[in-house]
């Protein structure tokens, strides 16, 4: 009879950790790309504000980089600028940076993107960008976790999916000249 409670009490257990996963995996974007560039090159482009100016947002967007503190705690600004000239303003503070394989930092519309945008915008949302290398190639993980499913709803959509796989587009054109 003990052996029955426990073992009631570790499937109660593993459903709970069960269920927080899931709960989790539907709070979360993800999306995967293969890059045809060495990962040491991709995590440049990544961090290095003058690349970050040619290829950061989607097709026929230009971005300024306003504030690039690469540290965690540090602070990051940029400005996407779309071809009708809106201005679309994003910030975070980088929470942990392992050189060449990740980058976790919290990402927020910043003041003014209400104007461009007439949505309720998700907060909270924490970014980490995950890169593996592939012999000469470059598998870069971006997961989006948001504060609730309904915020992953919302930032979907907005087009978060269109404009990241438009992005990704966007840097493996820069790679392939640097």
């Amino acid at each position: 009879m003990i052996t029955c409670t426990n073992y009631k009490l570790r499937r109660n257990k593993m459903s709970n950790i069960e269920d927080d996963t899931d709960a989790q995996s539907q709070r979360e974007i993800a999306i995967v790309r293969v890059l045809k560039a060495p990962r040491e090159l991709v995590f440049q482009a990544w961090t290095d504000p003058k690349h970050i100016a040619q290829w950061w947002g989607p097709k026929g967007f230009t971005t300024r980089v306003i504030e690039m503190d690469l540290r965690p705690g540090g602070k990051w600004r940029y400005v996407m600028t779309g071809p009708d000239g809106r201005e679309y303003p994003a910030k975070g503070v980088f929470r942990e940076i392992v050189p060449f394989e990740r980058i976790v930092t919290s990402d927020e519309f910043d003041e003014g993107f209400e104007k461009v945008v007439n949505a309720d915008l998700p907060k909270g949302m924490v970014v980490t960008a995950i890169f593996e290398d592939l012999d000469s190639k470059t598998k870069l993980t971006l997961q989006i976790m948001h504060e609730s499913i309904e915020d992953r709803r919302k930032h979907e959509q907005m087009g978060v999916i269109e404009g990241w796989n438009s992005t990704f587009d966007c840097l493996d054109e820069f790679l392939a000249k640097a």
